[in-house]
């Protein structure tokens, strides 16, 4: 089956920027959560494959390869690389060293060339995978903090086999293939590669009669609801890990990690930064001319009532302290910041129209609208003939 093309997954072209890139996943992440759509085999399916996407094209490196190469680059995989769904990216493009990448491997064939040791035995024990959640609240929720019931595909340590993956229930014994490094080399000219062995599958440990339960995997996949706590005042955009809450790990490995990516919904009424929190009111023209009170909701649900003084102006900015967000770790909070839009009344009934043109041939003094004098002072000289 041919595989879709990753920027076309991801709604996005090829000159696509970092950011374009993480916006188009986040949008279509939130579309197709397995949460939104339970028992939704295909929106199962175009989640893991989103997910695959972007593992690939946040990573320069990768992405620069899946450009170059595309899905080829990543054609002899099994292990996962940093990616917490377990899709498989078996090539390493880091050049520069460490983890897997060109310059270890080269290190580890020009070593043995030269009288270095045998490579190194996978370690049976096994860490499982990480696993990310997506997790979306309110602006009210992210004040004052919640703790929230998650549901996400998880796995949990077989205990008929006790992870081993064997029908007795004991270690495998090392795979002969590849003497228990979970690796094979290929040499394609003059290069080396290095890949996943096929008869392991990169467990260094060949299964031979393998556990009915799970298969000779060493797990079972389940649905796993957990208690996540969302602390007060917490941030858009905000990584939480929770340690061991991951996939379980296989032959006697700990568990990978849960992180729970928060984003936190635009308001109808705030505009949050940092702590402080902005907002816009009208106010109608004889509030802003005499002064009044004008009520509106806080964050916490109760009522603010805010003062504007007499001539209070367009786009005059009020500052109420106090009132903004939590702030993480602290009883503090920021403020809020209201700035008035002084409204202009329209559809005048013939007694408003005769009240205001009795205003307007009264107010021929220059001190009730002094910006008004101070604007034509400045511009009277240029009407002189």
């Amino acid at each position: 089956m041919t595989k879709q093309d990753y920027y076309e997954v991801l709604g996005v072209n090829k000159q696509a920027s970092a950011d374009e890139i993480k916006k188009s996943f986040r949008k279509l992440a939130m579309q197709y959560h397995p949460d939104r759509n339970p028992d939704n085999k295909e929106a199962e399916a175009k989640f893991k494959e989103i997910n695959e996407a972007y593992e690939v094209l946040k990573d320069d490196q990768k992405r620069a390869a899946y450009d170059r190469f595309g899905h080829q680059a990543f054609a002899n995989g099994g292990g996962s690389g940093g990616n917490p769904f377990g899709n498989g990216f078996g090539f390493n493009f880091d050049f520069g060293g460490g983890n897997g990448g060109f310059a270890d491997i080269f290190s580890e064939v020009f070593g043995e060339f030269m009288g270095g040791g045998r490579r190194n035995r996978q370690s049976y024990a096994q860490k499982g995978q990480d696993v990310r959640y997506n997790l979306s609240i309110t602006l009210e929720e992210a004040f004052s903090g919640l703790e929230k019931e998650i549901t996400l595909p998880s796995s949990e340590t077989c205990e008929k086999c006790n992870g081993h993956g064997t029908k007795d229930g004991k270690e495998a014994p090392i795979c002969p293939h590849c003497n228990g490094s979970g690796k094979i080399r290929i040499q394609q000219g003059f290069f080396v590669v290095e890949q996943s062995c096929p008869h392991c599958k990169g467990s260094g440990r060949l299964v031979k009669d393998a556990c009915p339960e799970c298969k000779g995997k060493g797990y079972i996949n389940k649905q796993k609801t957990i208690k996540v706590k969302i602390p007060a005042g917490i941030e858009d955009d905000t990584r939480m890990r929770i340690a061991g809450a991951g996939e379980a790990g296989t032959r006697g490995g700990e568990n990978g990690d849960l992180y729970v990516f928060v984003s936190v919904k635009e308001h109808k009424l705030y505009e949050r930064d940092g702590a402080n929190l902005y907002t816009r009111i009208p106010v109608s023209m004889c509030c802003a001319a005499l002064g009044g009170i004008v009520e509106i909701p806080s964050i916490d649900g109760e009522k603010i009532e805010l003062k504007i003084e007499a001539g209070s102006q367009s786009d005059q900015v009020v500052k109420v302290k106090n009132q903004g967000m939590s702030i993480i770790r602290s009883e503090k909070r920021g403020d809020l910041f209201v700035k008035l839009r002084v409204e202009i009344p329209v559809n005048l009934s013939s007694k408003q129209k005769e009240l205001l043109e009795e205003f307007r041939s009264i107010s021929k003094d220059d001190k009730c609208q002094p910006e008004s004098k101070s604007f034509f002072d400045r511009i009277k000289d240029l009407f002189v003939a």
